[in-house]
């Protein structure tokens, strides 16, 4: 080799993969899509829950030995092979409702038609009773003690008393002849109607004097208002549809000027709909819908009404 050649120096480089990198950063992504997916998921069944239900699970995390001691829904069935929620496994009941959503757009139509339609049938049932009062010589002479009137709860009928002619024997729930006249004639109406009735018994806030210790007007306004409900079933009215029958003494004045009126003794008849008739069966109005787990059931009753 000459003195004047160059050397010529090649540098290899050496390229392979690093242990610490390949296909680890597509596991992680993966963990990451299956996390939002559950996260989303999570959010679509809290959003399409019912309140009820949301409450239930709520105390489910607060108190889960309470759940599990005392049971209900979503704690399982002992008497079913297989163990879920609902009260009929037979049905479509369950955790999973039939029909749409509750608060869907065509649900909501349905329950306002349906209750649109339930008020003109109460206005209907007024005005038939009305008539009955003006036609009915025995009951035409009772008109100003006949007091009528739709409220939030359904048609409300009052019985009250005057001066001269009481509904009750004094301090006492027996009625009169001419009382006993007017509950079969507005039962024979009544027992027509696809309704349900709350009776309410009242009395003046004159304290009841005598009789056994510890009876007060709160028992002898519940003791009227059953005699009432005796005197309907006498004058033709199915038994079952009676649903509540309350004594509420003088907590609720007709006449809050006069506490001693006479017309503040009084029987109250509530024609009720079906929004009360299911707050009295749950005993939670806030929670009231009209059998949601039906999407025909709303039909069904609005095809009862006369």
């Amino acid at each position: 080799m000459s003195e004047n050649t160059i050397p010529v120096v090649v540098k290899r480089i050496k390229k392979g993969g690093s242990a610490a990198h390949g296909g680890a950063w597509k596991i992680a992504y993966s963990d990451f899509v299956t996390a939002m997916m559950a996260f989303f998921l999570l959010l679509w069944l809290l959003g399409s829950t019912s309140k009820g239900d949301l409450q239930g699970i709520a105390e489910f995390f607060q108190n889960p030995l309470k759940i599990a001691r005392d049971g209900g829904s979503g704690s399982g069935d002992a008497t079913s092979i297989l163990q879920g929620g609902g009260q009929d496994l037979t049905r479509a009941a369950g955790q999973v409702r039939k029909g749409s959503n509750p608060n869907d757009k065509t649900t909501r139509e349905q329950r306002r038609e349906f209750e649109q339609r339930e008020k003109q049938s109460l206005e209907r049932l007024k005005q038939r009773i009305e008539e009955m009062i003006d036609k009915s010589p025995e009951l035409r002479i009772f008109k100003n003690q006949l007091l009528l009137e739709l409220t939030a709860e359904g048609l409300r009928i009052q019985i009250v008393d005057e001066q001269n002619r009481p509904m009750f024997d004094l301090a006492s729930d027996q009625l009169k002849p001419y009382t006993v006249t007017i509950l079969h004639k507005i039962a024979e109406v009544l027992n027509e109607v696809p309704y349900r009735l709350s009776l309410a018994g009242y009395t003046d806030a004159a304290q009841f004097v005598g009789g056994v210790r510890g009876f007060s007007n709160w028992e002898l306004s519940a003791n009227r208002a059953n005699s009432s409900r005796r005197e309907l079933v006498a004058g033709g009215l199915d038994d079952t549809k009676v649903l509540r029958v309350v004594g509420l003494a003088s907590s609720v004045l007709f006449n809050p000027n006069d506490p001693l009126s006479p017309a503040n003794r009084r029987i109250s008849i509530t024609v009720l709909n079906k929004r009360t008739e299911m707050a009295i069966l749950q005993e939670n109005s806030e929670d009231v819908e009209v059998d949601d787990d039906d999407e025909q059931s709303i039909q069904n009753l609005a095809d009862q009404l006369p």
